[in-house]
């Protein structure tokens, strides 16, 4: 029978451990991932031994290394719980002093980063998951632009490039967003490497300490980080099944009197919600009134299919007093980094500026490769496969969820994200499907603060592992009956 100490990935053959050694470098492993986070109680010595079809001895003596190695404390008829360590710095990592962090207590953005790297191999095992599996993306498209360039003089590519990006494809960029009713000029637009770059140059430039910023509660998750480390105070707006509750918004608006707001318009990130038009009046509207800045991150947009009910900030507004920003790592690959960002031509030339002192220039090969598919007629075809694809299992993914006990926030009729209420703690569910080999995105990630949450984000397109209802369906009929 396989167990989790199978997955243990050893520096040599697993079969020179005894199976004390392999037990310890499976707990070690956990804790390290934080998975086994500080202050836990590890499992009992009597089922970690039915567990793993291991001693009770061979329990207590890997237990007693974790304690000797300062992993695991011991108390007296209560059991072992997991120590709080200090981080060691990172190889070439210099800290301004001398005390080490101690490790976050919750799983956390680095935790969920780090594994979504590691099951990227494996998409049906990360329900999770942010991006679409490979099998679903065109690779030759990717191959078939570079073999291109490769006809090309390659003295083209040794020069620096330009800070606000590759000319024609911001040009192409220009028709793009005619096509959404965004006016903008190449002056207007600034490539850059991916949304997470862009949302760092506008922290930079417009977030000083102490700003607050709306953010959704819940939202995408690696931005809350960015603006923190600008000093922002990061506000949450609640979201209901018909989208951002505007009358709470208008509340938050008068309490913190923001610099900004940053707002998904189309198939929001985690809940699938998008703007109707009056919604998105009345943001503009509140934001002329109390004088913020709203960033409309269109990242999802290409899933949208035309005429589906949604309405961007940006076509009402024509880049007045909205930020832009969308990608192309959802509908290609997730390492082709470009994105960009169209704004007034002010905002244009700060973000320029930004983007030289930051980095000098974005990677210009990637932006030749994404001009080239672009311009070569395949990418609208590609995009409505993608949607189709989603259109096929959306429905059969939310009524399996359901069929586990799970309630939906809404279904969207587009788009890869499902926000499912689990009725647990969305956090040691994350654990659990962790050792049993999934990965799930527990909601307290998409929480500004962090806050403890029942509700995991699932992607329709990394859910066909025929395990996952199964575990799904144990876990929680596990969690009812200790509660009974």
């Amino acid at each position: 029978m396989s167990t989790a100490l199978d997955q243990i990935p050893a520096p040599h053959d697993a079969s020179s451990l005894t199976l004390v050694d392999q037990l310890v470098q499976w707990a070690r492993r956990r804790i390290e991932e934080r998975v086994f986070r500080a202050g836990m109680r590890m499992p009992s010595i009597r089922k970690l031994a039915l567990d793993k079809g291991v001693s009770r001895f061979t329990v207590v003596e890997a237990y007693e290394r974790l304690v000797a190695q300062g992993y695991l404390d011991s108390r007296r008829g209560s059991g072992f719980y997991v120590r709080e360590r200090l981080v060691a710095p990172m190889p070439g990592e210099r800290r301004q002093n001398t005390e080490a962090a101690p490790v976050s207590s919750t799983i956390d953005v680095v935790w969920l980063l780090r594994n979504m790297l590691q099951t990227s191999t494996r998409p049906e095992r990360g329900p999770g998951l942010g991006y679409l599996p490979s099998r679903w993306l065109d690779g030759e498209l990717i191959t078939g632009a570079l073999r291109t360039l490769g006809r090309q003089s390659g003295a083209q590519m040794l020069g620096f490039g330009t800070a606000q990006g590759f000319l024609p494809l911001r040009q192409q960029l220009q028709t793009r967003l005619e096509e959404l009713e965004i006016g903008a000029s190449p002056e207007q637009i600034v490539l850059t490497s991916g949304i997470t770059q862009a949302i760092d140059l506008i922290a930079r430039i417009f977030v000083q300490p102490g700003d607050a910023v709306i953010v959704g509660d819940p939202a995408w998750f690696q931005m809350f980080g960015r603006f923190a480390s600008q000093g922002a105070r990061l506000v949450g707006m609640p979201y209901t099944p018909d989208g951002p509750d505007l009358d709470a918004l208008e509340t938050l608006l008068q309490t913190w009197r923001p610099k900004m707001l940053v707002i998904n318009s189309v198939l929001q990130n985690p809940t699938g919600t998008s703007l109707t038009a009056a919604q998105a009046f009345r943001i503009l509207r509140l934001a002329e009134e109390y004088d913020f800045i709203v960033v409309e991150d269109d990242i999802y947009g290409d899933l949208c299919p035309p005429g589906y009910p949604a309405t961007r900030l940006a076509s009402l507004d024509q880049l007045k007093r909205v930020i832009y920003l969308s990608s192309f790592s959802k509908t290609l690959a997730p390492n082709l980094r470009v994105g960009f960002i169209a704004c007034a031509p002010e905002v244009a030339r700060a973000v320029t500026d930004q983007k030289m002192l930051v980095g000098m220039t974005s990677p210009e090969l990637n932006e030749r490769v994404l001009y080239k598919i672009l311009t070569e007629g395949h990418y609208r075809r590609h995009v409505e496969k993608l949607r189709a694809r989603l259109d096929g299992v959306r429905d059969k993914t939310a009524r399996m969820l359901e069929k586990t006990g799970l309630t939906l926030f809404q279904t969207p009729g587009a788009g890869m994200f499902l926000w499912a209420d689990t009725g647990v703690d969305s956090d040691v569910l994350a654990a659990a499907a962790h050792e049993a080999g999934f990965l799930l995105t527990p909601g307290s990630l998409f929480s500004p603060q962090q806050s403890p949450s029942s509700w995991t984000r699932f992607n329709v397109a990394n859910c066909g592992d025929p395990a996952l209802s199964p575990f799904l369906c144990r876990y929680l009929d596990g969690v009812a009956r200790r509660a009974s």
